[in-house]
């Protein structure tokens, strides 16, 4: 452990005081609400990339004035080299789409580690098409693909093309130029696996190489547009830095998140925990006589009210940025009163920015209190960026048969309390089932009357718990896990995920996901925005989201330069 976490008994005691419960947390609709923040993984991937000065230099643009051609990037970072090579195409419709069964991209790209070889640049550009039919070269990490958003590309590559920059408006409703439509690693098509990442490996820690990916497409969007508004007129215009940084790059995701939280467990506990653990730290903060980190928490408060103010985004389900924007001007006034309080030297609470947090809470919309949680964050730094390297997650469950029925039961009791006072027996309750679509090959969701005889890939994790539940209780309760696996082995893997998640408090969604009553955007809004770091989600159908990674991140030319920080997060439209 490093000194940035290390605590005494006391303090150690007091941070899991301040540290929510699952049955606070766990519920999807509360987790729909966290917010991005230093531990999502866009933001802690650019942190680093910041703080270790990382370079990214193009080695080559061989692309046509229809977009057809090859691009390569070199990436120096933490003393490791990777390659970006890029295979660009002319967009067509024919074969195009956002969704898994797309079988053309305006581009794609591969992330491997070292100066990739002639060879290998051929062999990539080979198999990147086949998708689960190809093979990866040694040591590829990641293959990704994206789709211009071809409106808002056309209208950037018009502007530029006659001279002019862009209007912020209108780019201003996705704010990317780029969506990201996959990103695939750890061993699928043979990559790497991330868990044999060495010790020191700049990308070790999950999502890491992902991001890096991600980042790459909007460094070959915004060098794609410039190159295109060259080729079309002598009198073009590279975009402007300001808009540069403003532009992120943009993702979708769909129902198979729910199937993601289900099948990483680990992976969802040890996230939510490191988020949880930060903020507790910046609760226990005791501010210095003159209130300096509530100053900056005012500050930061009112960065992102401008943000919500100025977000162009139409919501559909979700709230309103006015909305949020309105009580986070609550929580303003909060604050500035506390630091009132300082400047006039009155007394003010032991642990201030935990009372605040929890004078604030059922008084403004859990989207702005999270909005604050993640703010809070940013006041201890040093802790939350070495949290994040502890993402390093084995997620292998292995059976302990030598455990003995009685304990078996405790733990049930104890972990799975949640789903003992669900309603899993009306009609209603179970309704849907999960499966795949066998013409676009998607994970789907849909009512059981209409679908028949499908596989349910659903984890129904409330009936197996209460199935497990009433076969133990006529067991013996000295007799072994193993001895009661003879008996009933249908529990076998329902036993080896009870065993192996426990002692962990944040790793299962407390849902019924099979009743009519579940919104499968609440955890894809999870993954997507708490997660993954995405602003400005919106959603289609309460089933698919839509936004947009980076927002207001350093350029590549900002990280060469050195001239970037850490609090790029909530841009303000640029002024152009």
């Amino acid at each position: 452990m490093t000194a940035a976490l290390k605590l005494d008994h006391r303090e150690n005691h007091l941070l899991h005081q301040l540290m929510r419960t699952a049955s606070e947390l766990m519920t999807p609709d509360r987790l729909a609400a966290i917010q991005p923040s230093r531990v999502s993984a866009s933001r802690a991937f650019m942190n680093q990339a910041v703080r270790e000065r990382w370079q990214i230099k193009c080695k080559r643009f061989d692309i046509d004035e229809r977009a057809r051609g090859t691009a390569l990037y070199l990436i120096e970072a933490g003393g490791y080299r990777f390659s970006f090579p890029v295979y660009s195409f002319e967009p067509s419709p024919e074969g195009r789409s956002g969704r898994i069964i797309g079988r053309a991209w305006d581009m794609m790209g591969a992330l491997i580690e070292g100066e990739i070889s002639s060879e290998d640049l051929e062999t990539t550009r080979r198999e990147l098409p086949k998708l689960y039919e190809g093979r990866a070269t040694p040591g590829t990490l990641t293959w990704c693909r994206s789709n211009r958003s071809a409106r808002f590309f056309d209208y950037a590559l018009d502007a530029l093309s006659s001279g002019r920059q862009p209007e912020v408006a209108p780019l201003g409703k996705t704010c990317y130029l780029m969506r990201n439509t996959g990103l695939d690693g750890n061993g699928t098509f043979g990559t790497r696996s991330f868990l044999t990442l060495e010790r020191g490996h700049p990308l070790r820690w999950s999502l890491a190489a992902q991001m890096l990916s991600a980042y790459m497409m909007r460094v070959f969007a915004q060098d794609l547009l410039n190159h295109l508004a060259r080729l079309r007129s002598p009198k073009a215009v590279p975009m402007a830095e300001e808009l540069a940084r403003y532009l992120g790059v943009g993702n979708g995701s769909a129902l198979g998140l729910m199937l993601f939280v289900n099948n990483h467990p680990r992976l969802i506990d040890r996230w939510i925990f490191i988020r949880e653990e930060a903020l507790a730290r910046a609760k226990m903060l005791r501010p210095n006589s003159d209130g300096g980190e509530v100053g900056q928490l005012i500050a930061l408060l009112r960065k992102a009210i401008q943000f919500r103010r100025e977000d162009r985004v139409v919501y559909e389900a979700f709230t309103k940025s006015d909305v949020v924007a309105d009580n986070l001007e609550i929580a303003l006034q909060e604050a500035e009163l506390l630091f009132t309080r300082y400047a006039r030297q009155q007394k003010t609470p032991e642990l201030p920015f935990a009372e605040l947090c929890r004078t604030l809470q059922g008084r403004i919309h859990d989207e702005a209190l999270e909005t604050l949680h993640s703010l809070l964050i940013e006041l201890v730094p040093d802790v939350a960026d070495e949290l994040v390297q502890t993402l390093v997650v084995d997620e292998e469950e292995t059976i302990r048969p030598e455990m003995n029925v009685r304990r078996l039961r405790e733990i049930v009791h104890n972990d799975y309390a949640w789903a003992f006072r669900m309603d899993l027996h009306s009609e209603r309750s179970r309704r849907y089932v999960w499966y795949k679509s066998q013409t676009a090959e998607e994970p789907r969701r849909g009512p059981r009357e209409e679908l028949g005889q499908v596989v349910n890939l659903g984890l129904d994790l409330p009936r197996l718990i209460i199935r497990l539940d009433a076969d133990l209780a006529t067991s013996d309760p000295e007799g072994s896990v193993a001895r009661f696996l003879l008996a009933h082995p249908r529990h076998r893997a329902i036993i080896t995920r009870v065993q192996a998640l426990a002692g962990l408090t944040y790793h299962s969604v407390h849902a019924d996901i099979m009743s009519e009553d579940f919104v499968p955007a609440h955890i894809t809004r999870l993954l997507n925005v708490g997660i993954h770091g995405i602003d400005k989600a919106r959603d289609f159908l309460n089933r698919n989201l839509r936004g947009v990674l980076f927002h207001g991140a350093p350029t590549a030319q900002d990280l060469i330069k050195g001239d970037s920080n850490t609090q790029w997060f909530y841009p303000a439209e640029p002024v152009l």
